[in-house]
């Protein structure tokens, strides 16, 4: 794969349709560190993740879209972060053009018209006729993940606001009051850890998602409705890590996101069993689990993954570790285009909504092909089918070390 025209790069182990083939040189793997403990590069992965700011590309002549000649002598490094900052200048002329509503508004919208459906939800419970119900429980089940998903997740980023104060308000209300998890925690882990080390064997590497000890069907098809019960555990046991004053916010915060959704299901929706609520809520909360869990495994999962000491740059590490999965209008509402089918340019440029994520998509696209870099699309299905084929490989053995020739 060359990295620019006359500038050969390879790799051991050969990309198909976002599946690793070949036979990589295996090293082994290691657990993510506890929260607390500082990543390597710390200061870097801080500024890469919480952020972006482009910036002029290095060296002393510009470069073009068109990938114009480096100067002669001009190491790998500084070739690969001169691509990083032509390609974000160029999304940055189009952030600067964009609109307020562009950048924020439309996805605020979104959320705003999920938490408008609340009350029809509630209230199509109380019908004893099927349809109204189980449009109830649609109802809800589609809200509850835009909020949890797509709103915990654009706050975790900064992504809903330009305030960094109102940006740790809305991170603590999608992710601790509406999501039942703490929101110091799911910052550290995604933001600083997955996306500051995408793809790299014992820090962003997505061994999270695994349960080797569960088998293919039972992971992919039955564990999922358990995310609702282990999601508030497993807060509870990260809480240990986080101060006593953020760690009763969260107590307290939690609590009332889950009481007030059994309240209003006894109250509003008129439910006489405290058990058949709390059914409900989790049948509710765990509609759309399934393709949660599967679009967290399936867009990392399967691709290069790359040791600590060997990583490649940014807009390689991100082009070979990222993947897109296709538009789809009822997981483009509910997780968002950057986690569907605008993930690289999410993970190149974490800070930005997702309607800007689907607006830059083209730029994006056409830039890593330009430049032969890799871009990797997969349909659901095509993933669903290589993950029940190869689920010990992928889920439950160590994943292979891919070694760049030429770039590190």
């Amino acid at each position: 794969m060359p990295l620019e025209d006359g500038d050969p790069v390879s790799w051991r182990g050969q990309q198909v349709n976002g599946e690793v083939s070949g036979t990589p040189q295996l090293r082994g793997t290691g657990d993510p560190p506890p929260w607390g403990t500082p990543a390597p590069d710390g200061s870097r992965t801080e500024a890469m993740a919480e952020g972006w700011e482009p910036g002029p590309a290095p060296g002393d002549r510009d470069v073009t879209f068109g990938g114009g000649p480096q100067r002669a002598g001009q190491e790998p490094w500084q070739r690969e972060e001169a691509l990083m900052g032509e390609l974000s200048e160029l999304v940055q002329k189009v952030v600067k053009s964009s609109s307020w509503w562009e950048r924020h508004g439309v996805d605020i919208s979104i959320l705003t018209c999920s938490f408008l459906l609340l009350p029809a939800g509630f209230l199509c419970l109380r019908s004893a006729q099927a349809i109204p119900f189980l449009a109830g429980v649609l109802t809800l089940g589609v809200v509850h993940h835009t909020l949890t998903v797509k709103g915990s997740h654009l706050a975790s980023h900064n992504a809903l606001t330009e305030s960094k104060s109102w940006g740790k308000v809305w991170a603590i209300f999608f992710i601790e009051l509406c999501s039942a998890f703490t929101a110091e925690q799911a910052t550290y882990n995604h933001v600083k850890i997955h996306h500051g080390y995408t793809n790299v064997i014992g820090l962003g590497d997505s061994s999270t998602w695994k349960v080797p000890f569960l088998n293919r069907y039972i992971y992919m098809f039955i564990a999922p409705l358990a995310v609702p019960i282990i999601t508030p555990l497993v807060a509870l046991d990260l809480l240990r890590n986080v101060e006593w004053k953020a760690a009763l916010r969260t107590l307290c915060c939690m609590f009332l996101g889950l009481y007030c959704h059994y309240w209003l299901l006894l109250h509003v929706s008129g439910f006489q069993s405290p058990w058949s609520a709390l059914l409900c809520m989790l049948l509710t909360r765990s509609l759309l689990a399934h393709p949660y869990i599967h679009v967290n495994i399936f867009q990392h999962i399967g691709l290069p993954m790359f040791a600590a000491d060997r990583k490649p740059k940014r807009i390689h590490l991100m082009s070979l570790g990222v993947l897109n999965l296709p538009r789809n209008a009822l997981l483009d509402w509910s997780f968002g285009h950057s986690l569907i089918s605008c993930h690289v340019e999410h993970h190149l440029f974490p800070g930005l909504s997702d309607n800007m994520c689907l607006k830059i998509k083209p730029i994006v696209s056409q830039y890593l092909k330009q430049k032969k870099l890799p871009y990797n699309e997969d349909t659901y299905a095509s993933r669903l089918r290589l993950f029940l084929q190869r689920y010990e490989e992928l889920m439950v053995h160590a994943p292979p070390i891919t070694e760049l020739v030429g770039i590190q």
